[in-house]
């Protein structure tokens, strides 16, 4: 039974949480939250025996807790587990259903500590986005922040209001403003408001662990707000849009042929820097992409560029030559293809083998070897009748300033490839 306890210094239950907490030999709780009922317990006569009450291991211990107290005790065992507000919006509910059989969970939820702040600050809840940085690194931050856009965000030690008025600075948010809300519920309850600068420059200032920050964030000239990074905002160890990382008409098409979606594992296979991991991961919070690079100086990069785009959650950079390194790889459903380094037959043959159905594979070719590896490639699933295919050529010629004239200076084509494997489909080319 897991019992949400609102935003107070004493819990406040509903009828059916507190007939619950009644009936359990064992309470589960942080101290605080064990604090916050201690008052409830001491004061109610319902308990047929005292309750045993046990502080709360992480998560790695408390399914070895639950399934250690399940055997030594009786079927009819009662557990109560104590979470601040809501369990299921962003709280400790979601590990549980994800760990033990839902059957058993019985769900009691309170007002959340996000409700509080936006009703302490007559904010629509509907108009805000929800986050947690609650053990979570920080850069999380860069991938979700927008331009006019009110953040409601949980925090720990590591995302204080100076860290993140330091994150909005480097992301160009300079008019931004940070609310603090601490100790909501509680009688030393505060609630303050600054600037970023304010925040940055000033180091006196300190804040309770308990809290929720708000940012308004304003619009900043430094960052995305739709799909097409512009090169030059990547890290290449070149100039600024230079070195090997694919454009961005050519990255814009690439990902239309990926249709990046919740729940994908992607593979980005010859990574490079990282132009087409990142914007993938970067729109696709909901999806984990595996980004495959050899090169070192180009791995450093890629490293780099998942930090300056906060994709620290769902880019897995790894460094390895494919097709090797894949074998280690989870299975995906979802590849690109945009560097073999000569192997792309084996590449090709690997990649589609461990695609399930539905799964798509998306290749670019510059060099004509590479585009005729690729023709025979589409030739043999033809003659099976297993793929649907989709093939284009990307020819960008972009403006620049010649003797003072504009003229139109043209990339290399860039040809592109999309497989998407169909078992027994009718032998079918888009």
């Amino acid at each position: 039974h897991v019992i949400g306890l609102g935003v107070s210094e004493q819990a406040v239950l509903t009828a059916n949480a507190m007939q619950a907490l009644d009936r359990s030999q064992i309470i589960i709780g942080c101290p605080r939250q064990l604090d916050t009922v201690s008052t409830y317990l001491d004061n109610d006569s319902d308990f047929t025996a005292e309750p045993r009450l046990i502080e709360l291991p992480k998560f790695n211990e408390l399914k070895v807790l639950l399934t250690e107290l399940s055997d030594q005790q009786a079927n009819d065992l009662q557990i109560s587990i104590l979470a601040s507000g809501d369990p299921l919006y962003f709280g400790i509910g979601r590990w549980l259903s994800k760990n033990i059989d839902t059957s058993e969970l019985y769900f009691y939820p309170g007002v959340s500590s996000i409700q509080a702040a936006c009703h302490k600050l007559r904010l629509s809840l509907q108009d805000c986005d929800a986050i947690s940085l609650h053990g979570r690194p920080v850069e999380t931050l860069r991938s979700l922040i927008r331009h006019n856009q009110t953040l409601v965000i949980l925090t720990d030690q590591h995302s204080h209001p100076k860290r993140l008025a330091q994150e909005c600075f480097e992301l160009g948010y300079h008019a931004a403003r940070i609310t603090v809300c601490e100790d909501l519920g509680y009688e030393k309850e505060r609630v303050r408001s600054f600037t970023i600068a304010e925040l940055v420059e000033e180091n006196k200032l300190i804040f309770s662990q308990l809290q929720v920050t708000v940012i308004e964030t304003g619009i900043s000239q430094l960052m995305p707000q739709f799909p097409g990074f512009n090169d030059e905002l990547f890290i290449t160890g070149k100039e600024a849009g230079k070195g090997l990382i694919t454009k961005r008409e050519v990255r814009l098409a690439v990902l239309s042929l990926l249709q990046p979606s919740r729940g994908d594992v992607a593979w980005d296979v010859g990574a490079g820097c990282g132009g087409i991991a990142v914007e993938w991961a970067y729109w696709n919070k909901q999806g984990q992409v595996l980004a495959i690079e050899h090169n070192d100086q180009r791995f450093a990069c890629l490293q780099q560029n998942s930090q300056r785009f906060g994709v620290v959650d769902n880019l897995k950079a790894i460094q390895g030559r494919a097709p090797a390194v894949l074998d280690t790889l989870p299975q995906a459903n979802k590849v690109f293809i945009g560097g073999s380094d000569g192997e792309m037959s084996e590449l090709l043959a690997f990649c589609w083998m461990q695609l399930p159905e539905h799964g798509v594979l998306v290749v670019s070719a510059v060099m004509e070897t590479t585009k005729q590896q690729l023709l025979t490639f589409r030739d043999e699933l033809l003659m099976v009748g297993s793929a649907v295919i989709e093939t284009s050529q990307v020819a960008i010629s972009r403006g620049e300033e010649l003797a003072g004239q504009l003229v139109y200076r043209p990339n290399l084509p860039v040809t592109l490839f999309r497989f998407e494997k169909a078992l027994d489909c009718e032998k079918k080319e888009l």
